[in-house]
């Protein structure tokens, strides 16, 4: 998952871009980059690292112009060399740079006919630099001096023809403006927005949440359609068109359940209303089942699930607390590589107020239980801070399936759940009782606003794949990628290869 944004104003967008990477810090802590233009050249910088990390004083001075775009990256397939950090760039044609969140499920067959019949050339595993030159090369073929609105979009349009998955990207073309454009199934999200600038003109912001945005002082237009493309000129300008031949909108469900921040909007769906939703649903089923539940307290795991841990506690007519303390210096242990590194960094991450838990029935609540690692040390915690019994249950129903939309989640078999019954995942993670949301439940927590949303993704609940290209041979595959050996020679590789990538005279 990452996090994407563009802007064009009518003064330098430095500040304006490490503004709203900070509020979408949320979709990526592996890396960080900007990019800006300014007389007809690229001022670029990237690293690993936060975003506060990655980009000092000496730096923003340097990213000078009123047009720039930028990206937060956690990494997808095992990869965190500083040489994946995005934007990537291109020279030919006009010089192009593009940053993308989500992953294309034919990324080495378009890797190989970039290379054979393009003549193009792929530097890195990185599916996002195949999505740039397939962008670039279609531009290209357009065989304009001077690219128009229709050349832009004619390229937009061969891009949905050629690449399957989920996309959603912003691209700068030097001296010519950004286009923003969402794959026709929009399963990743984007948004766009105008603000008045200091003389009356308008200005202009592409992102992945509606919350960059308001942060910034933008009016948030509309979230960008599936298939559609949103081309801002360098004066302003701008252009919207649909750009795909049957266009329908998935949205990746997950991103209410755990990604997005709950302050966004996503399809015209308030995120936090959703997991309000899912925490009355969720309190519905519990007594459903239990009616005469014994559930003393409920305590969140911190952040995600607080929305919802509320609504279910106030649903029971129990007590809310906050019963683990937050660590905020240690990284989500959801990307970590390693079981053993996962294992350790959750009682450096958490830590228990014994008060809540002595002698009391618990119930504990998380958006997801992914591979168990976590819970079950949770657990454990819980029963060391004195509680009687300790319950669990999940905002999300049991993930059994790996993403390949552009969320790292382990390969099938490092799921929980994988082919395991409710019964055997609690007896797995250590709890008197495991509750999960029901998959129609979820869908209906975040379907009640916007009628026009087809469908939602739910593969990682269903093992159904909206874009019918993923068979068995691909998530074989992918779990070669992302098995936690990889992942551990990942993290090995980004701790020792930490160069700086430079263009245009950023110097370290």
């Amino acid at each position: 998952m990452c996090g994407i944004v563009g802007i064009v104003s009518s003064s330098n967008v430095n500040q304006l871009l490490y503004d709203a990477l900070t509020v979408l810090q949320h979709r990526g802590q592996d890396a960080a980059g900007i990019v800006t233009y300014q007389d007809n050249r690229f001022f670029l910088r990237k690293d690993n690292g936060l975003v506060r990390d990655v980009f000092h004083t000496r730096h923003m001075r340097r990213l000078v112009g009123n047009v720039g775009i930028g990206h937060v990256r956690y990494p997808t397939a095992g990869s965190s060399s500083s040489a994946e950090a995005q934007p990537f760039y291109v020279n030919s044609p006009y010089g192009i740079t593009l940053a993308h969140n989500g992953n294309l499920t034919n990324a080495d067959e378009l890797s190989s006919h970039l290379f054979r019949t393009d003549l193009r050339h792929i530097n890195t595993n990185s599916d996002s630099e195949v999505l740039l030159n397939v962008f670039a090369h279609e531009l290209q073929k357009q065989g304009k001096l001077n690219p128009t609105k229709d050349e832009i979009f004619e390229a937009v349009r061969a891009v949905h023809k050629r690449c399957r998955g989920a996309y959603a990207a912003i691209a700068m073309v030097t001296g010519y403006g950004i286009v923003g454009f969402r794959d026709p199934h929009g399963i990743r999200p984007a948004c766009y927005g105008v603000r008045e600038g200091e003389k009356g003109e308008k200005e202009y912001m592409i992102a992945s949440e509606s919350v960059a945005l308001n942060a910034a002082g933008f009016t948030v237009v509309r979230d960008i359609a599936p298939g559609e493309a949103v081309y801002i000129e360098t004066d302003g300008t701008l252009y919207t068109e649909q750009c795909a031949e049957d266009p329908k909108l998935y949205p990746c469900i997950f991103e209410h359940v755990y990604f997005a921040r709950p302050d966004s909007i996503m399809d015209k769906v308030s995120v936090y209303k959703a997991r309000l939703r899912m925490g009355e649903v969720l309190a519905d089923k519990i007594l459903r089942e239990r009616p005469n539940h014994d559930i003393d307290v409920v305590i969140p795991i911190p952040d995600t699930s607080r929305t919802s841990a509320m609504q279910l506690a106030y649903h029971l007519g129990v007590k809310y607390r906050e019963g683990f303390i937050k660590n905020r210096y240690i990284g989500r242990t959801f990307i970590m590589p390693g079981q053993k590194m996962r294992k350790k960094s959750v009682r450096q991450k958490l830590n228990p107020i014994d008060l809540e838990f002595r002698d009391k029935n618990v119930m504990l609540i998380d958006d997801s239980i992914v591979r168990g690692t976590t819970c079950e040390e949770i657990v454990e915690m819980a029963r060391d801070a004195g509680a009687r019994n300790v319950y669990f249950a999940s905002a999300a129903p049991p993930v059994r399936y790996p993403n390949v939309y552009g969320i790292d989640m382990p390969s099938a078999n490092e799921l929980i759940a994988h082919n395991r019954s409710v019964e055997e995942v609690q007896n797995l993670i250590g709890a008197d009782w495991l509750v999960y949301q029901d998959l129609e439940d979820l869908i209906s927590c975040v379907n009640d606003v916007n009628d026009e949303i087809n469908d939602w993704e739910c593969s990682v609940f269903t093992g159904n794949y909206i874009t019918g290209d993923v068979d068995e041979a691909y998530l074989t595959h992918l779990e070669e990628l992302r098995n936690d050996g990889k992942r551990t020679e990942a993290a090995i590789q980004s701790g020792t290869d930490n160069a700086i990538i430079d263009l245009h005279n950023d110097e370290d």
